[in-house]
């Protein structure tokens, strides 16, 4: 018997999710060292974590052991981060296995979700992994939702879950007030993503909301703020009525040792953090400047902590692979809406200048 006959037939026949490969993976293919590859590819942060953060994985105390079911020194030290009740909040293995586990939580096979692409590619990649069906209302030329479109798509379609990312990716724009306010009068549950939140502003994060809102979630990551990427560690804050049966669904032991040790020595940094921030917003807006005065490169304002770039009059692909034989890399998304499009994060000031330097001459 060929076992690959009794794979599930959505699954057969789904996508994958197309990641973006590390450092030393992109190396070999390029045939050139590590430290001379500049990737600005995925939304990582340049500076790395802070120094206490090294400290604490070299002097891990307890790695032979299971950790903490339920995380509980990290998600009081969280709690005094955002304000927010440990209670309400769940650590996971990157803000993926919260959205994973939020789609199990709501989801049977045949419900649906609404989506609004372009935006960050794991919502629907989840939603197929759970045999649930995806309602897309795409968003404008400004690539702002369609907050009508929305709402007749939940009258019609009836999904149970709405995901919007603020700052969105790829773009960076930000979802406002009022139409967070809109999304949460629907008949659903709000999915805010805020992987970026910290570069729109430390303190514009929705995250408070939650407990006094019993259809909004907010997820968030160590990722991009403090430069965990590589150990996955995010959390979430969920309505207090369903977070008994997150636990139920949850891995039992999902945040390793190493990961929450990290993430509570950057906790304890909070002005290392911050700094860290507001040089990566600065040269967003450096970076902004120099691509305006390309004329074949058209901007979009980001609120994140990286930026997108409509190609005018020339080849996007092409860009990316000129770039890449540079040792630069950037992200071009084979996807409609998006053919005509390059994003770049934000790096340090040298690799803008290098970045730069290259997109001249072309």
């Amino acid at each position: 018997m060929n076992a690959a006959d009794l794979v599930r037939a959505d699954v057969a026949t789904m996508e994958p999710y197309t990641p973006i490969f590390p450092f030393e993976v992109v190396a070999a293919r390029l045939g050139r060292a590590p430290e001379d590859i500049i990737k600005l590819d995925a939304n990582e942060n340049p500076y790395g974590p802070p120094p206490g953060v090294r400290d604490a994985l070299a002097n891990l105390q307890y790695a032979h052991s299971y950790p903490d079911p339920e995380s509980r020194i990290l998600r009081q030290a969280l709690a005094r981060f955002t304000g927010v009740p440990s209670g309400v909040l769940l650590a996971g293995a990157g803000a993926d296995e919260l959205l994973d586990l939020t789609m199990r939580l709501f989801l049977s096979p045949g419900d649906s979700i609404l989506n609004c692409p372009p935006t960050f590619g794991m919502y629907a990649f989840d939603a197929a992994i759970s045999g649930a069906r995806v309602v897309s209302v795409p968003r404008t030329a400004e690539l702002a939702l369609d907050l009508e479109g929305i709402e007749a798509a939940v009258a019609q379609q009836r999904p149970k879950l709405v995901f919007v990312t603020s700052p969105n990716n790829p773009d960076g724009g930000w979802l406002p007030d009022h139409g967070l306010e809109r999304l949460l009068a629907l008949p659903v549950v709000v999915v805010l993503d805020e992987a970026y939140v910290e570069f729109a502003g430390m303190d514009r994060s929705r995250i408070g909301r939650v407990p006094h809102c019993d259809n909004l979630i907010v997820l968030r990551t160590f990722s991009k703020l403090a430069g965990l990427a590589g150990l996955r560690i995010g959390y979430g804050a969920f309505p207090a009525t369903v977070m008994e049966h997150l636990w139920k669904i949850k891995q039992p032991y999902n945040v390793s040792v190493a990961a929450a040790a990290a993430a509570l020595a950057a906790l304890e940094d909070r002005a290392w953090l911050e700094q860290r921030v507001a040089l990566i917003v600065a040269e967003r807006e450096r970076l902004i400047g120099l691509l305006s005065a390309l004329p074949y490169l058209a901007p979009y304002p980001s609120d994140a902590n990286f930026v997108l770039c409509r190609v005018v009059d020339r080849d996007a692909r092409e860009l990316k692979l000129a770039l890449e034989r540079e040792g630069i890399l950037i992200r071009y998304f084979d996807k409609p809406r998006l053919r005509d499009h390059v994003r770049s994060s934000v790096g340090k000031p040298e690799h803008t200048d290098a970045l730069v330097r290259v997109l001249a001459e072309w």
